[in-house]
């Protein structure tokens, strides 16, 4: 199957996109001894020969790391009996078969990993391995400094006590509040049941990092992959 060369660069781990992209109209990039400079440029990943100023990249197909800046309306799932939307349909033009890693509540936004890669996948999200998660909380309300100081001693929930790694206020007026939380746990909502149980609803939740993945300037709905490096990067967090 041919894909844009800019792509095939991405999935390589070689740059981000719009960066490779540059790199091919820099004329640093080859494909099959034959210097590219058109961005229009289709190659296929698994047979043609293409070389990064001179070296010869490697692209494996059989493993694929997507990072998606979710929107809400949209379930972590790969189908859905109700046809609701679900995130796959935001990543039809990757021809893979990957899945999330994790999940995000069908109203929560942000960060969401995608791969077919389980290893990778069991390590980014079983909470043995201890990778922080943070996101972006806005509630109801107001809530004090002192209060903030009460919930970031944690609390007892129905499955168990709860206590985030980190709490802070980002924004504040009189009708809600912003918060910033970073959290080890994978439990079913855990977020919004922490907030309820001090009497705060969550109005809106967005992921924002997962280890030292960031969403950036990443708008709703669009992706990138994720660049061997920052796959290493993530893998190397893990604790034993």
């Amino acid at each position: 199957m041919e894909e844009r060369l800019q792509k095939v660069m991405a999935r390589a781990g070689i740059a981000s996109r719009r960066v490779s992209e540059q790199m091919i109209k820099d004329g640093r990039v080859s494909v099959n001894d034959r210097i590219v400079t058109e961005l229009g440029t289709k190659v296929k990943g698994g047979s043609d020969m293409i070389r990064v100023d001179g070296k010869l990249i490697s692209v494996d197909a059989s493993t694929v790391y997507v990072l998606l800046n979710k929107p809400a309306g949209y379930l972590t799932s790969l189908r859905d009996d109700r046809n609701r939307p679900i995130v796959t349909d935001l990543l039809q033009s990757i021809p893979e078969r990957i899945f999330p890693v994790g999940r995000l509540d069908y109203d929560s936004e942000g960060l969401l990993l995608m791969t077919n890669d389980g290893n990778f996948a069991y390590r980014m999200q079983h909470p043995k391995f201890e990778i922080p998660k943070t996101y972006m909380v806005k509630v109801k309300g107001f809530i004090t400094r002192d209060t903030l100081k009460a919930m970031s001693c944690g609390t007892r929930l129905e499955d168990g006590y709860f206590k985030p790694e980190r709490l802070r206020i980002d924004k504040v007026n009189q009708k809600s509040t912003w918060v910033e939380i970073t959290i080890h746990e994978g439990k079913n909502r855990i977020i919004k049941r922490f907030f309820d149980a001090y009497g705060y609803n969550v109005t809106r939740l967005i992921r924002v990092a997962i280890g030292n993945m960031r969403l950036e300037n990443l708008r709703p709905g669009d992706f990138r992959y994720l660049e061997r490096r920052e796959v290493k990067e993530m893998l190397a967090l893990v604790k034993a």
